[in-house]
């Protein structure tokens, strides 16, 4: 009888300190060895099925990918989160990325505060001077009934705090206030905040509440969301005129994450360097250099616009296909009976069209030019 396999996910919420912790200590995951088709052949039943499940998972969990999109929000992060270094008189001010779906704003801020926790406990250890453990970082996602008091209790769940949801909002925001304080939280990182509809009473006390919370809790805010401009969030729900008395306007930073492009060199550049990384992870018996960077380029930018989340989706789903055909690496053909997510199936048939009649080429100049050489 044969040991069943562990499950190869690490099943985690980052919204518990455990799960945090597993995130930030969990070592890299290891590359599935690359086995030629002869090789693949030969495996035995059982061993061919744990192959397979050994490159499901680690095609599914590519990355994370240093785009520049991400090397520039975290630059920013970091000016703001070290320049926060005032003592616990001062406010901090917040940062907030905001972004539309799909640019992989929540993994540039999980990564930020990952390494934001790995150097504070390098550098302080990982208790505090009271004896506590430290615990660098907090994180949280909103849900759409996000209240006040139902915030400060997901505080008091992420430390595992007894009776975490036991008490008024003002009892649950000692109980967090006195958390962070004892094990020397500096980011705090709420995601999902576009949830919080200011145009509502609750929205509204929730927002005023992070200006609270600002002023009690010795922190840096990492706000991270949908539209947040535009949901009038950052000018708390203010009416047209009185924008001028909205503390988070001065107090919070918003930094930007823009989908890849392809109508510059520099953007096409960019967008190939982000294929080679892709091309260079893939566990496939039949993959060839140049199989995404080159053949696939202005196909995959079609099939994604240009949005890192629909990207990585086509990508780990069509390896699975290929996987399961037996063809062992990823062609148009094969990518063609993968579906994608709405809003990029949406966009498809049209960029589409422009690449193959050559109105638009996502091949850098360089790049283009190299072919043509090899062919």
């Amino acid at each position: 009888m044969t040991t069943p396999l562990r499950p190869a996910e690490r099943a985690y919420s980052l919204s518990t300190r455990s799960g945090w912790e597993q995130f930030v200590t969990a070592p890299p995951r290891q590359r599935p060895d690359l086995l030629t088709a002869a090789q693949l052949r030969k495996l035995p039943a059982q061993a061919r099925a744990e192959y397979e499940e050994q490159r499901s998972v680690w095609h599914a969990n590519l990355g994370p990918l240093r785009t520049p999109q991400m090397r520039a929000v975290h630059e920013q992060l970091d000016d703001i989160v070290e320049a926060n270094r005032q003592d616990g008189d001062k406010v901090k001010g917040a940062a907030v990325i905001d972004a539309y779906p799909g640019l992989g704003k929540s993994t540039i801020a999980q990564v930020f505060a990952r390494e934001f926790h790995q150097r504070q406990v390098s550098l302080y250890g990982p208790l505090t001077g009271a004896g506590h453990d430290r615990i660098p970082v907090a994180h949280v996602c909103l849900t759409s009934s996000t209240s006040k008091r139902s915030f400060n209790a997901m505080l008091c769940r992420f430390f595992g705090l007894p009776g975490h949801d036991k008490g008024n909002a003002e009892e649950l925001g000692h109980k967090a206030a006195d958390a962070v304080l004892a094990c020397d939280v500096r980011l705090c990182v709420v995601d999902d905040v576009h949830f919080l509809d200011v145009t509502r009473r609750d929205g509204r006390e929730v927002a005023n509440h992070f200006k609270y919370l600002a002023n009690t809790f010795p922190v840096t805010f990492l706000f991270v969301g949908v539209g947040l401009e535009r949901r009038g969030l950052i000018r708390e729900g203010l009416a047209a005129g009185e924008e001028e008395l909205a503390q988070n306007a001065r107090r919070w930073t918003t930094l930007g994450v823009s989908p890849f492009e392809i109508t510059t060199e520099a953007g096409r550049r960019t967008w190939r360097q982000l294929l080679l990384a892709i091309e260079k992870d893939l566990v496939l018996a039949g993959a060839h250099p140049g199989m995404v960077a080159d053949d696939l380029a202005g196909y995959l930018f079609a099939r994604s616009t240009g949005h890192f989340a629909s990207l990585m989706t086509l990508i780990a789903r069509g390896c699975r296909r290929a996987v399961r055909a037996g063809t062992e690496k990823l062609t148009r053909d094969l990518l063609d009976q993968v579906r994608n997510d709405a809003a990029a199936e949406a966009a498809r048939q049209e960029l589409l069209a422009a690449f193959d009649t050559g109105r638009l080429s996502a091949r850098p100049a360089a790049a283009g030019a190299r072919a043509l050489a090899a062919g």
